[in-house]
């Protein structure tokens, strides 16, 4: 008989936006990877009172249930004290802490330290985790075609995230128009970030891009980017680094997943509402270093920094 596994956040998150678009459950579970029963049981005990699912009030259900059994052994104070620190300080997820502790040798699951959270009645240790996904909708604006734009249809196959050398580029921007550049190489998830003090405008953007890629010209093999307007001098990028710029499907954010998850770690720092005139170039500094130190699933939990560098060596 198949081992009962508890669900995460993130795959309650992902039923909720699977029922969104109509999946049937049974294809639900199968995504999800789980019993079609699980995905039954799941709904029928989560939901709102109206019936309604929705993955963060379903999730809260679910730990104040496991809150109340006593079936989790109790942590070493030492253990919950590095864990919280780590949290605090660092700002790493329960699966980072997770991957970063059995390295060591010490086992503790990212859902135990997901309850300690929750049990955390200051409410300080939720403050420092980045699970605020929203769902928004899109926006109905049309942009002018960008001239000379290379479809990511047309990009390599060998770009397809496991080779050194391809990036992702975007903005973050504020509700005052200040525009924030950030650059991800895919394959190690290093983040280079840098404020624009003309905006979104796409020249002085282009010759940041530049600057900042410059050190690196010669492993960098592609750019991959969305369809904003900001991007529209790309062929400056291709000439002064040498690597040709791809831009993905309209609503497609998908398709540059990669920068689309660093940005979320950023907005941990650097809230949405915030004015980024409120941040020093030293802060943002400082918070590029902190996220390219932060240990990641996909590489092991080795850090993005230690991975980067060990293909200048």
């Amino acid at each position: 008989m198949k081992k009962y596994k508890q669900l995460t956040r993130e795959q309650r998150s992902q039923i909720f936006a699977l029922l969104q678009r109509k999946t049937a459950k049974k294809i639900i579970a199968e995504i999800i990877g789980c019993n079609q029963s699980t995905i039954y049981r799941e709904i029928k005990r989560n939901s709102t009172p109206k019936g309604s699912y929705l993955w963060d009030k379903a999730h809260e259900k679910a730990m104040a249930r496991r809150k109340r059994s006593s079936a989790n052994s109790k942590l070493p104070d030492i253990l919950v004290w590095r864990i919280k620190e780590l949290i605090k300080n660092e700002q790493w997820s329960p699966r980072q802490i997770s991957g970063f502790l059995k390295k060591e040798g010490t086992k503790v699951s990212h859902q135990t330290i997901y309850n300690l959270i929750h049990a955390d009645e200051t409410g300080e240790l939720a403050l420092n985790t980045r699970h605020k996904m929203k769902y928004r909708r899109r926006s109905s604006v049309k942009h002018m075609p960008i001239a000379n734009r290379a479809s990511i249809h047309e990009r390599p196959v060998e770009a397809d995230g496991n080779r050194f050398g391809d990036w992702e580029m975007d903005l973050i921007v504020d509700s005052f128009n200040h525009a924030i550049l950030t650059l991800v190489e895919r394959s190690t998830n290093m983040l280079l970030m840098q404020r624009l003090p003309q905006g979104k405008k796409s020249k002085p953007l282009a010759k940041e891009v530049s600057r900042l890629l410059l050190p690196y010209r010669n492993t960098i093999k592609t750019i991959t980017t969305d369809n904003g307007p900001e991007f529209a001098d790309h062929l400056t990028i291709t000439k002064k680094i040498g690597a040709k710029v791809y831009f993905a499907d309209p609503y497609s954010s998908w398709q540059k997943g990669c920068i689309e998850n660093t940005n979320k770690l950023i907005r941990q720092y650097i809230p949405k509402k915030s004015n980024f005139n409120d941040f020093s170039d030293g802060f943002i500094k400082k918070v590029q270093k902190k996220i390219n130190l932060r240990p990641r699933e996909k590489l092991n939990f080795s850090a993005p920094k230690e991975e980067f560098f060990k293909h200048f060596l």
